[in-house]
């Protein structure tokens, strides 16, 4: 994921069974001899990131096997960010997390068992809801899953089958709000 904010590469590591992070490169001048690398570990109890996006402010948002959706804002590390001291775990106060609507899996604290596959950042409107609106599938709620204002919004899907998406993006074809379709005949003819 290219950040919008200083031109970093941002990526996802989903480990179920070990540590899942966050990965930031900054290519430099002349990569990858100047390339430089960061990882942000989830701290515990989250866990196993899967998809992610990043949104106009450069804040990572995850959907988390956890039953959260996560967020990492780089911004908010008190402590070095890369270095001999920056081991991974050096940057807590840099996430979020909420939880996804539904019932839980017991012995593993505040979760959901919302199996979300996916988070994409509708960075420009497109759906509707705001700008850096995250949105994640659903997919135990057969549905899309936004999180506006710290509220979880569920966006079912009436599909008679179930509605199981894997992933999703937004596009505005014309800006103006006209829908796209058909081309009126030309009366010039």
């Amino acid at each position: 994921m290219p950040s919008p904010v200083d031109g970093s590469i941002w990526g996802s590591v989903g480990v179920f069974g070990g540590t899942a992070a966050v990965v930031r490169v900054a290519p430099g001048p002349n990569p990858p001899a100047t390339a430089l690398a960061e990882i942000y570990n989830v701290p515990k109890p989250y866990f196993g990131i899967r998809g992610a996006d990043i949104d106009k402010q450069g804040v990572v948002w995850a959907s988390m096997g956890s039953g959260h959706i996560g967020s990492f804002d780089r911004r908010k590390c008190k402590g070095p960010l890369n270095g001999p001291k920056a081991t991974g775990d050096h940057c807590p106060e840099g996430w979020a997390f909420y939880q996804y609507p539904g019932p839980g899996f017991q012995g593993i604290g505040e979760n959901s068992a919302e199996s979300s596959y996916y988070t994409w950042v509708d960075q420009h409107n497109t759906f509707g809801l705001g700008e850096d609106v995250p949105m994640s599938t659903g997919n135990l709620n057969d549905g899309l899953i936004a999180l506006k204002d710290g509220k979880m919004i569920v966006l079912r899907v009436p599909y008679p089958l179930g509605f199981y998406a894997k992933g999703f993006d937004g596009r505005i074809d014309d800006p103006s709000g006209r829908l796209e379709g058909p081309r009126a005949v030309d009366d010039q003819r």
